[in-house]
């Protein structure tokens, strides 16, 4: 049984792209367990340098932050699985989306408008906050842009096509333009680059994308897929 997405929201001042804040609709993206298979994932390695506002300034975010984002995606269902963790990040959240963690689509040093909000890492305070998760569409992300939410007709296979078009960021009341910011990168999976669309043919099991991704982004999607695994043990 899926439950709707129901996570605390947190709304502040204006931060990621200058937007108005509205209610969510009634049919907002829903909580569902994780899938069999997925068509692409992606990563982020989030820095406070790679911040900019709303009129594409540089901005930094706190020093020292970083933030390691694994997204798995699959657009044939319209769900992604997120695993988030925020290091050195301090303050509570602040945005004018319905959570303070983001996807924006948004190049390399441009601001874009959020596509998806995702519940923000917990718990608030000086340590490690983590969030990990499963959402299916349509997405809302609580703000609007001409007269429609930013996620009003969003599709996954949207970060498919261009995942570098797209940022992983997070929001605090000392970094309202972000604390951490960066592009989606495609991991490589089974041999077959992701990111190519949501066919049969490119699915991939859950436990080949820690295994066949290479560098600090091995160590990064192995360790949040093994604590969603030791997580679901334990219920």
């Amino acid at each position: 049984m899926t439950k709707t997405y129901t996570r605390p929201l947190m709304i502040g001042a204006t931060a990621g792209v200058a937007l108005l804040a509205f209610a969510a609709p009634a049919h907002a993206e829903t909580e569902v367990a994780e899938p069999a298979e997925f068509t692409s994932a992606f990563t982020v390695m989030a820095t406070p340098d790679q911040v900019i506002n709303n009129d594409g300034v540089a901005t930094p975010g706190q020093s020292g932050a970083t933030g390691t984002f694994t997204f798995r995606i699959n657009s044939e269902l319209e769900i992604i699985c997120y695993d988030i963790r925020l290091e050195g990040v301090s303050g509570d959240y602040q945005s004018p989306a319905k959570t303070a963690t983001h996807i924006h689509e948004a190049a390399v040093g441009k601001p874009g408008p959020p596509r998806i909000a995702f519940p923000n890492p917990a718990p608030v305070g000086d340590g490690p906050r983590e969030s990990s998760g499963c959402l299916q569409g349509p997405f809302t992300t609580g703000v609007q842009a001409n007269g429609a939410d930013t996620g009003d007709g969003f599709s996954l296979a949207q970060i498919e096509a261009n995942p570098a078009g797209f940022t992983g960021d997070s929001h605090t009341t000392t970094s309202p333009a972000g604390v951490v910011r960066g592009q989606l990168s495609a991991i490589p999976v089974g041999g077959v680059d992701t990111g190519a669309g949501g066919s049969s043919t490119s699915a991939v099991h859950p436990g080949a994308v820690a295994a066949t991704v290479g560098g600090v982004g091995a160590l990064a999607a192995g360790a949040v897929l093994w604590h969603r695994r030791r997580a679901a043990d334990a219920r």
